[in-house]
């Protein structure tokens, strides 16, 4: 820990990481390839070391939100191949092609303008044709396989354009992860899917990766593994609801500690914090801790959550501030200045779940962890020690 500045710090397990890669590489059917979704600095967990060890353990591709993400994996040395699932400007079609970066393709007029880029420059690009079969978003619109066939002609004709190889097709659930409450929406996306691969089957376009199943499909419904799948939020160790089947064991990689800058004795009565929003009932002893909204520790976590001292439950007391917040150690006779606490994790032998935040909140984890600012420094650990630090601030 001398690297960084002991304040607020996010620690990372290197070792879970990996064997979440190899747990869900053991659910998946024979010859399924693994795209570990690394976007959004690996959903705050920090790129440089979490894609090395996701890369060690055997995942197969990476899967990123922009151009500059997947730059960044270039620039790291990943060589595994890499999807944009989102845009990018089509006049960067020579940076794709020259990184090997594959680009999700969403439309026809978005694939012309990446056709004609890519000619101009006198490369090729792989393209993933992306199909909205009920998310909404991007794509070429297939809800219905009548009504929509005009949409998958514009896809075929995409396919064929000069500068592109069609690589890939895909979708993207949106009801995967809601139980029994969105099977049937699921089946029915699944269903379009596979229906318009036929048709463009029938054009004569055929794709090397076929690709929907996300976090929730892979552990709802192995049976669309396909070619390649997409986990997300479980390369992370968390799931992706509450409804979800826990049918792949999973370790949280991230953990996130601070320490108590100081401890008062205050008489009942005292106000604590903004707007005076908590009162202490009787004489009370607090801790300030410096973490707070700045940090990714949510404002609306304020009088409702807390947080683990030497594995005892400390209230959150007071409306949290940017880079503050005070908690209840009044029954934690042992709490002193300096020592660790648990934001959300593992704390002599007693567990904080992230989860908890995101309900207190009324969010999910995703959003949490996604969160986690890049003042907070992440720390790696492997076999319980620290190999690795990232300051953002330095």
């Amino acid at each position: 820990m001398e690297q960084i500045i002991r304040r607020t710090w996010a620690q990372i397990d290197l070792d879970a990481a990996q064997e979440n890669i190899r747990q869900i590489k053991r659910a998946l059917k024979p010859g399924t390839k693994l795209c570990a979704t690394v976007k959004a600095d690996c959903y705050g967990h920090g790129y440089a070391h979490t894609v090395a060890a996701m890369d060690e353990a055997g995942a197969d591709w990476f899967a990123v939100s922009n151009l500059s993400e997947a730059l960044q994996l270039r620039r790291m040395g990943t060589e595994k191949p890499v999807l944009i699932l989102g845009y990018t400007p089509p006049e960067m079609a020579d940076k794709l092609a020259l990184n090997g970066i594959s680009q999700a393709v969403y439309s026809l007029s978005y694939a012309e303008k990446l056709s004609e880029a890519a000619v101009l420059s006198g490369v090729k690009v792989n393209a993933h044709i992306k199909i909205d079969t009920g998310m909404g978003r991007i794509g070429f619109v297939y809800h219905d396989t009548a009504e929509d066939h005009p949409f998958l002609m514009e896809a075929a004709k995409a396919c064929r354009l000069p500068g592109l190889y069609p690589e890939g097709i895909f979708m993207h659930f949106s009801s995967a992860d809601c139980g029994a409450a969105g099977e049937a929406f699921t089946r029915l996306q699944y269903d379009l899917f596979l229906n318009a691969v036929h048709v463009l089957g029938t054009e004569g376009i055929k794709f090397e990766l076929r690709h929907c199943a996300n976090s929730a499909a892979i552990l709802e419904y192995p049976e669309m593994n396909l070619d390649m799948v997409r986990a997300g939020i479980i390369l992370y160790g968390l799931y992706p609801s509450e409804e979800t089947k826990k049918s792949v064991p999973l370790k949280p990689l991230m953990e996130i500690k601070t320490v108590i800058s100081l401890i008062k004795e205050v008489p009942a009565d005292t106000p604590l914090s903004y707007s005076r929003a908590y009162f202490t009932p009787s004489a009370r002893r607090i801790a300030t801790v410096p973490i707070g909204y700045a940090d990714g520790y949510r404002r609306g976590l304020s009088n409702r959550s807390y947080m683990l001292v030497n594995g005892k439950k400390a209230p959150v007391v007071g409306n949290i501030c940017m880079d503050q917040c005070m908690l209840d150690v009044t029954d934690i006779p042992d709490a002193r200045e300096g020592q660790t606490v648990t934001v959300f994790g593992a704390d002599h032998g007693e567990i904080l779940p992230v989860e908890l935040l995101a309900s207190e909140t009324n969010t999910i984890n995703y959003e949490i962890i996604c969160g986690i600012s890049r003042r907070v420094p992440r720390v790696y650990l492997k076999h319980g020690t620290v190999v690795q630090t990232t300051d953002y601030m330095l």
